[in-house]
């Protein structure tokens, strides 16, 4: 068996950046499972068409193709019972549903802030592709989307109270040990880090503790992909 996943990468094919790939690169670690890493750029769509999608992450498991990262992870769940439980029985799998579209939310309500950095690490055809349909969403220029994100920032850290709230009384989101929850909301922070030197957490904030032991979950293997040091 050898399964194999598409991932969102800029000109630098180790780093990945995707928040959506990420979380499954988590939950594969977290199975025991390895996929070969195939590097897709925005521009490349018919690599991933040909599987039904137009976005990463695609999850290739011989002739069978998984696409959407939620889709991806009930997959992996069912396929491999045999394996650590992403989410704990039908509650948690439940409950991670909730939190897969809060997580959507906290990278919606990140991007603001790296957008102009995201696009530093395309090559020059995506970089057209890339400001040419951002530009389109948020109706500026990606420089004016980010120009005041330092005085931003601190409004933007009362958005994760409830999960400030959450990590003060557990070390994980899914308790003592991480599941696909924490995955979840850590993809954004991930996503963040790989494109960007802004610094999203402050040393003293329990977010910023939880995401260090999610750096070193499963080997450091979010660590040691490249991203910056904040």
């Amino acid at each position: 068996m050898t399964l194999k996943l598409f991932e969102l990468c800029g000109t630098d094919p180790e780093r990945v950046f995707s928040p959506y790939c990420w979380r499954i690169r988590m939950a594969l670690a977290h199975k025991g499972l390895e996929a070969e890493s195939i590097p897709w750029r925005f521009t490349e769509k018919d690599a991933i068409r040909k599987h039904n999608s137009e976005r990463v992450p695609v999850l290739l498991d011989g002739d069978q193709a998984v696409a959407d990262s939620w889709v991806i992870a009930n997959y992996l769940e069912d396929k491999f019972p045999d394996r650590p439980s992403l989410f704990g029985g039908a509650g948690g799998r439940a409950m991670a549903r909730m939190l897969n579209s809060w997580g959507d939310l906290l990278g919606a309500s990140m991007a603001p802030f790296i957008i102009k950095d995201i696009h530093g690490q395309l090559g020059p055809v995506d970089q057209a592709y890339f400001r040419e349909s951002r530009e389109a969403r948020f109706k500026k220029k990606l420089e004016d989307v980010v120009a005041d994100r330092d005085a931003r920032i601190e409004n933007w850290h009362k958005t994760l109270e409830p999960l400030r709230v959450t990590l003060t009384a557990q070390p994980f989101i899914g308790g003592d040990r991480p599941n696909y929850g924490d995955y979840i909301v850590f993809g954004p922070f991930q996503w963040a880090r790989a494109t960007s030197p802004f610094r999203f957490l402050n040393e003293d904030d329990p977010v910023y503790a939880w995401r260090e032991k999610m750096l070193d979950a499963f080997g450091g293997i979010a660590r040691k992909s490249p991203g910056y040091a904040v």
